[in-house]
């Protein structure tokens, strides 16, 4: 009986650290995939920024891509991304 004991509580563990695997990777993807988004909503300003500047388009773009990523920032508790030295 002990080692039934033994191999079920190997089992177990080895059955748990799976699990955290999968939780971890999971977790990644999110990551991966909020990051992309902002990535996005950046690449989106930086256009409105300069189709304000260059090409007539609007202040009020520039604010509507600002609001996005501000609301992308502020829902994932993510820092604002630093400027390149």
């Amino acid at each position: 009986m002990a080692l039934f004991d033994k191999v079920k509580a190997q089992a177990e563990a080895l059955a748990d650290k799976a699990q955290q695997g999968v939780a971890q990777g999971k977790e990644k993807i999110e990551d991966l995939q909020a990051k992309k988004h902002l990535d996005g909503l950046l690449r989106d300003l930086g256009e409105a920024v300069h189709a304000h500047r260059r090409q007539g388009g609007t202040e009020a773009d520039v604010d509507r891509a600002l609001e996005a990523v501000d609301t992308h920032l502020r829902q994932s508790g993510e820092a604002p991304p630093s400027m390149p030295s």
